[in-house]
């Protein structure tokens, strides 16, 4: 059996996917990605082996995607990261053209083809005020943990603007807001509508296309991709709760098999040349 394996380190988290000769899953794991890039990319694979019951010796191909891509020492190639979702987020959704990614330090819209290659993509350029961290912290200074956000924006009555560009001017608004008695649940909703505005001209200037795919820690909160509904005026397609991190890690994973075709098919060309 052939068995790929694809690792994210990501600036937040890093995800690890394996999977089998029919590109199913058998196992992921994901695991704050801290500052030694190279342990926690081997402690996340170690997990990963260790729930699909195999060793090092099963795997037949590895490949790291990712911001830390280059520091995972037992991959076989890498790949950036928009490579790796567009083959991801193709599997999962065939007929995408469009994906935003919104990560907890990054934000990307690409806009891909039939075959999942990259025709386009554009990255946020707006500070922190347009990724995850900017809510995660906004959560915080509230006094709410991130798995509160979700519960908190769903009891909203009336989002108030977050129109900073910057996570410093964001967050002066976010503690004017306080300061005025506002709900915290409005704020964390106009927070995430501000996100969504960033992403929507973001995907605007990569040119996308239906169909959309939206993936990444913060489409964890069914808010983000309603909001992002509205603004489009398009359904979205969006993973199930569990899989919305690991697009990512998953196409990697996939590229491992593609890669393996591609190097047999090569050895195959050679001995009929010399044949």
């Amino acid at each position: 059996m052939i068995i790929t394996v694809g690792i994210d380190v990501g600036s937040t988290y890093t995800k690890a996917v394996i999977t089998d000769s029919d590109q199913n899953i058998l196992s992921k794991h994901v695991r704050p990605t801290g500052f030694k890039l190279t342990d926690v990319s081997q402690s996340v694979y170690q997990d990963c082996l260790a729930e699909a019951g195999l060793t090092e010796a099963d795997i037949s191909y590895i490949i790291a995607t990712g911001i830390g891509r280059h520091q995972v020492l037992f991959k076989d190639i890498h790949v950036t990261d928009l490579t790796a979702s567009a083959r991801g987020a193709a599997r999962l959704f065939p007929g995408t053209r469009t994906i935003l990614d919104v990560g907890g330090q990054t934000m990307k819209a690409s806009r891909i083809d039939a075959d999942a290659m990259v025709k386009s993509f554009r990255l946020n350029d707006k500070c922190a005020a347009g990724t995850g961290a900017f809510l995660e912290k906004t959560a915080r200074y509230m006094g709410f943990s991130t798995t509160e956000i979700g519960p908190l924006m769903a009891t909203s009555k009336e989002p108030v603007p977050i129109s900073g560009v910057c996570a410093v001017f964001a967050e002066s608004e976010v503690i004017n807001h306080l300061s005025l008695g506002t709900p915290p649940s409005d704020i964390m909703q106009g927070a995430i509508e501000s996100l969504v505005d960033r992403s929507v001209q973001l995907m605007k200037r990569a040119k996308g296309e239906k169909e959309y795919t939206l993936i990444g820690g913060l489409l964890r909160f069914d808010t983000m991709a309603d909001s992002v509904r509205r603004h489009l005026k398009s359904e979205v397609n969006v993973p199930e709760p569990e899989m919305v991190q690991f697009v990512s890690a998953y196409g990697a994973a996939i590229l491992g098999h593609r890669r393996l075709e591609k190097l047999s098919q090569e050895r195959n060309s050679s001995v009929a040349d010399v044949a």
